[in-house]
Order: C-alpha cells, then sequence, then structure tokens
C-alpha cells in the first residue's frame, strides 16, 4: 500500500461523528425539495437493468424509453446512464440515440467478483471496446475481509490500466463490510488504486446502500481530495426507491464535498424504480415512464 493510503486511513471518522454528522445532514434538508433538486438527482440516476432475466428485446424497450424521454418531457434533464451487463453492452451502443446519456456495464465478475483476475480484466476491456462508457466492478470482497489488501488494490489498479480513460466505478459491497471503519478502508484503497467513483453497493446482497455508509465514503472521498486535489466520485446504489431516500443521498454529498459535486459527473444513484418515482414528484402526478 501507498504512504498516502497509510496516512489517510488514520481519519475514518467515529460513529458519534457520523450520527452528530447524519443529524445535521437530515436538519439541512427542506421540506419542500423543489423541482430543480428533483430534476438533478433524475439526471444523476444509472438507469439499471442487471436482472437475470434480461434479454436483446428487454435492453431495446430500456433504450428506446430513454431515447424518447426528451420528446415527452423536453423541459426535464435524461437519466445519467443506461446500466446493463457487458453482453447488452453493443445492442445499447447500436440503439442509444440520447447524445447525453452515457453507456455504464457492470464487468469483472460482477456480483461475486469471484473468478480469475485475467478474466476480469478481459471482460472490462471487452465491455469498453464494445462502447462502454463507464465500468462497476466489486472489490475482491473475500481478499479484503482476509486483509489482502494489496491484492485488492492491485487488482483494482490493473483492471483501470486496462480500460485506460473510461470512468471506472468501484462498489465497496458496504452491506457487507460490517463495521463503519471497513467501509473507510475499502473506499481508502479503491481511491488510492485509480477508482474514478466509489460506490456503495450491487444491490445483490442482504443489506445494500444506508446513508451511514454513505456519509462515511463521502468523508473519505473528501479526506482523499484534500491530500490529492483529486475528485472522486460517489455512486449510492441498491434498495433506493423512493424520492425522500435520494433526496437524503444528494443532501449527505452536498454536506461532506459541497456543490462541486452535485452533477453526474461525481454523484451518481445507481437505481431502476427510483426514475419513475422522481419524474412522479416533478410532474405531481404518478408516472411510469422507464
Amino acid at each position: 500500500m501507498t504512504k498516502l493510503y497509510e496516512k489517510l486511513i488514520k481519519s475514518c471518522p467515529s460513529e458519534p461523528e457520523i450520527r452528530a454528522g447524519l443529524e445535521k445532514v437530515r436538519s439541512s434538508i427542506p421540506s419542500n425539495p423543489g423541482k430543480h433538486l428533483l430534476m438533478s438527482i433524475l439526471n444523476s440516476i444509472d438507469l439499471t437493468s442487471l436482472n437475470t432475466t434480461d434479454n436483446k428485446s428487454t435492453i431495446i424497450r430500456l433504450t428506446g424509453t430513454v431515447n424518447s424521454f426528451q420528446g415527452r418531457f423536453s423541459n426535464i434533464p435524461n437519466v445519467a446512464a443506461i446500466c446493463v451487463y457487458p453482453n447488452f453492452v453493443p445492442v445499447v451502443k447500436e440503439k442509444l440515440s440520447a447524445k447525453s446519456v452515457k453507456i455504464a456495464s457492470v464487468a469483472g465478475s460482477f456480483p461475486t467478483s469471484q473468478t480469475y483476475r485475467s478474466i476480469k480484466i478481459a471482460e472490462c476491456k471487452m465491455a469498453v471496446d464494445e462502447g462502454a462508457d463507464e465500468i462497476d466492478i466489486v472489490i475482491p470482497l473475500g481478499a479484503f475481509l482476509a486483509k489482502d489488501y494489496s491484492y485488492v488494490a492491485g487488482e483494482i489498479r490493473e483492471i483501470k490500466e486496462a480500460i485506460g480513460e473510461t470512468v471506472l466505478k468501484v462498489i465497496v459491497e458496504s452491506g457487507l463490510l460490517g463495521e463503519y471503519e471497513q467501509v473507510f478502508r475499502a473506499s481508502m484503497i479503491a481511491m488510492d488504486a485509480g477508482a474514478d467513483f466509489i460506490k456503495t453497493s450491487t444491490g445483490k446482497a442482504s443489506i445494500s446502500a444506508t446513508p451511514e455508509a454513505a456519509y462515511v465514503m463521502c468523508r473519505a472521498i473528501s479526506d482523499f481530495n484534500a491530500e490529492t486535489g483529486i475528485m472522486v466520485g460517489f455512486k449510492a446504489a441498491g434498495g433506493i426507491s423512493s424520492a425522500s431516500d435520494a433526496i437524503l443521498y444528494y443532501h449527505i454529498v452536498k454536506e461532506c464535498l459541497g456543490e462541486e459535486w452535485l452533477n453526474n459527473k461525481y454523484f451518481r444513484i445507481g437505481a431502476s424504480r427510483l426514475a419513475n418515482n422522481i419524474l412522479s414528484e416533478i410532474a405531481g402526478e404518478p408516472h411510469e415512464y422507464f
């Protein structure tokens, strides 16, 4: 591990700090968030389809919905990205016409990260070659829990080298890490190894995103930025479906990181149902568009 990691790992917030920080965040949330904030959140969503039953037809349908969004809601910004399995990247690449929307792909043996490193690297590179703008991987959780931190960092670094300038989002699977210090440590390892984003969860584990984990991860990003000047993005994912939940994560980012992070270059929410719920709040009536 690098000297930077060894220095920063000591700054993990305590549980009382986390509780106090979240109390401050919750007290800062306005009772009426306003349409501008909701539109900003909609524009930060990675619209996700990661189902065992996904096929070419379902992904074409999803992509078509995103393509037609601006024609129906010309005054509302589109989602940030469509996130799919690697084998569907070529489908999205062929059909996507919404210019502002990125193609994101989970890869690297998602969601378990349990296969040969060479296969993980190859899958990530293949997804990029097929048209992915962003890659979401999971840390090798078994190695992390076994305290083989050098292995974890090495794998992230090799994947980042393989995909070059493509955005790399590293999922720490915070719900399975237990102590907040572990969440902080995994976040620091990922950033030190070259992650462009750190992400809470796959959405496939028993515990997904929590405000506490988000607060810890955003504090890690803040400390890393203060030391390096590098802005690493934050993505909350897993079980986030209501507007109120999304607003809380937005305000955690605002409190810990500031206004500069409140755009889809540095803030994302991975979700499937959330987009319809946010759109319903903006329109003032139920919408099942996505």
